[in-house]
């Protein structure tokens, strides 16, 4: 097999190259960097006799891990906290979603100073959780009247969050009018060909899908730098008029969507979806209770596109939260494994996804828990291996 380097080079072939020098400088940052920009690793690597494929299908999220889930506004203008990126979901055996989730747990932990034992109590908290949510059969949703601990402080901040401090952060107002700010570190400056390529997409989108022109009017385009994986792809942020300027504005986030990265290795028959776009808009419309505000895809005939209202960074969780406190990170991962759960029960018997009935069959035993945890310890390993590699090709 080649070597780290030549694997991830040749899956971001095509990626823009001084963002692509930027997701590697991040990928080099730290272990869990690594394995969060690497999932096609993960995946590429996974025996397919291994016991991990024999669970019950699922729609899964793909790229679960740690750092996949924050707070956001839903379709309702309610608040929530969920998984919160679906660009790799698939059909596939739910411990696909699980295996690669106590990997992270493994994984983040030494980049937090979480000793191994601690790490895998955490882990058992997971599977425990997870399986014993899945055998109740129900599906809910946190709420933050319930919710405890981090994700409670996140939905608190998020629901008292003023909107104009928020677009200050993305833009400079006058005469009543915004535009975005260029910092050449969230935003950088688009060509006018790219402003016009967005624009006439968004336009052909609301006027074929009779949605709100005046809401969705156009003030200003501009390309985005943010995330892990996805760097190098095509993003912007978009101004519109919303409900009114200059401080009822709106922000979107507006990113290219690629065939997912699991595709190669899937054993199990995918439906076809019209756009890799479609598929992530869909399957985050089966797993959540609620989507995002302003989620929709789209497409030029060439790419396609996922839109939806721009969500602050800081509303996700970061590992750093723990803060030294074990019990935080208990909490944390419990509310975790709620969600994971609550999402497969959710998308049951939905287009070859096994009925509930199956997945609480499934949870009636825990022998595979060890299997889990065998394997994401192993794995954890080769992480650390393969991000030492490509440290030392990358200098």
């Amino acid at each position: 097999m080649n070597n780290i380097k030549t694997r991830i080079d040749k899956f971001n072939h095509g990626r823009n190259p001084e963002l692509l020098k930027l997701k590697y400088k991040k990928l080099a940052n730290d272990q869990f960097s690594f394995f969060r920009g690497t999932c096609h690793l993960f995946y590429e690597d996974l025996p397919p006799d291994s016991i991990i494929n024999s669970a019950p299908l699922t729609w899964i999220c793909g790229d679960l891990h740690l750092e996949n889930f924050g707070t956001y506004k839903g379709d309702n203008r309610l608040v929530y906290f969920d998984i919160n990126d679906f660009d790799e979901a698939v059909l596939a055996p739910c411990t696909y979603d699980l295996v690669r989730f106590i990997t992270s747990i493994m994984v983040g932990s030494h980049a937090v100073g979480i000793n191994d034992a601690e790490s895998l109590h955490l882990s058992n908290i997971y599977l425990k959780t997870y399986t014993k949510n899945l055998a109740d059969g129900k599906a809910r949703t946190v709420e933050r009247k319930t919710a405890k601990g981090l994700v409670r402080d996140l939905l608190k901040s998020l629901k008292k969050r003023n909107r104009v401090k928020f677009l200050d952060k993305y833009t400079k107002e006058k005469k009543g009018e915004r535009r975005l700010l260029v910092d050449n570190q969230r935003v950088n400056k688009a060509t006018d060909d790219e402003q016009e390529k967005v624009k006439a997409l968004i336009q052909y989108w609301h006027h074929t899908t009779n949605q709100h022109p005046e809401f969705y009017q156009i003030l200003d385009i501009e390309k985005r730098i943010a995330g892990n994986g996805s760097l190098g792809l095509e993003r912007y942020i978009i101004l519109i008029a919303g409900n009114g300027s200059p401080d009822d504005n709106y922000l979107l986030d507006f990113k290219e969507t690629p065939t997912n990265s699991l595709k190669p290795y899937l054993k199990v028959p995918q439906p076809k979806w019209e756009t890799p776009a479609a598929r992530v808009v869909a399957i985050q419309n089966r797993f959540q209770g609620i989507a995002p505000a302003l989620l929709e895809a789209i497409n030029d005939g060439e790419k396609s596109y996922v839109l939806k209202e721009l969500q602050p960074e800081k509303d996700t969780v970061h590992l750093q939260a723990w803060d030294g406190n074990l019990e935080h990170l208990e909490t944390l991962i419990q509310t975790m494994a709620e969600i994971t759960a609550w999402g497969h029960l959710r998308s049951s018997g939905r287009q070859g996804s096994a009925i509930a009935d199956e997945l609480i069959a499934f949870a009636q035993s825990s022998e595979w828990h060890n299997s889990i945890i065998e394997y994401a310890r192993n794995y954890s390993e080769q992480v650390t291996q393969d991000f030492q590699e490509f440290c030392q090709e990358l200098s």
